[in-house]
This record gives structure tokens, C-alpha cells and sequence, in this order.
């Protein structure tokens, strides 16, 4: 599977849970909606990636990726402590200066 780059880091960041490096694949004004709720900048971001992974311990296997222009959708297993684990998620990227701009994870 060919991923961009921070597409890559991003996945890689998120199985070595390592909050910081998931947030350095964002833009400094990023949006991420998740589970209904929108978190706002980087250190936002990490806060919630790193509340994440405590209570969670997700990893992500990516099964699928497209790219249309700026728009990026990687489908991936999601397994961790949740209910329902593993899950097929949605994560719908979008990409300004090869770092992620607004991120939304759908089921």
C-alpha cells in the first residue's frame, strides 16, 4: 500500500502511542472530529490522541487508502480495549503542506 508520507507517520505514531508524534503530523490549526466531538490545534490534538490511548490502546492496521487531490481516506482494523474491538473505521484526511489539516474518523 503506498501511503503519503505523514498518512504513514500518523499510522506509525498511533501504534507506538506516542502522542507527541501524532500530533506533529498536524497543522498548527487542525481539526479532528471524533466520537462527536471536535478537538481544535495541536496541543488539543495530543491531549485527546494521548486521553485515547490510555483508555483505549488502539492500534490501526490500514486495509485500504485513496487519494483525490488534497482529500485522503485510509480505511483501516482499529483493535484495542473497546467495546466492539476490532472495528472498521473511516479516517477522512485532508492535507495542507503535506501535514493533516482536518482529520475525521467514521465508522
Amino acid at each position: 500500500m503506498n501511503l503519503h508520507q505523514v498518512v504513514a507517520s500518523l499510522i506509525e505514531a498511533q501504534n507506538s502511542f506516542d502522542s507527541q508524534a501524532y500530533a506533529d503530523c498536524f497543522t498548527e490549526t487542525a481539526i479532528v472530529h471524533d466520537e462527536g466531538k471536535t478537538h481544535k490545534g495541536k496541543a488539543e490534538i495530543q491531549q485527546w490522541i494521548e486521553n485515547s490511548n490510555r483508555e483505549y490502546q488502539a492500534v490501526l492496521k490500514p486495509l485500504r487508502y485513496e487519494e483525490t487531490g488534497a482529500e485522503r481516506l485510509l480505511i483501516g482494523e482499529v483493535s484495542g480495549t473497546f467495546p466492539g474491538s476490532p472495528a472498521i473505521l473511516k479516517f477522512h484526511l485532508r492535507l495542507e503542506a503535506d501535514l493533516i489539516q482536518s482529520l475525521t474518523i467514521t465508522g
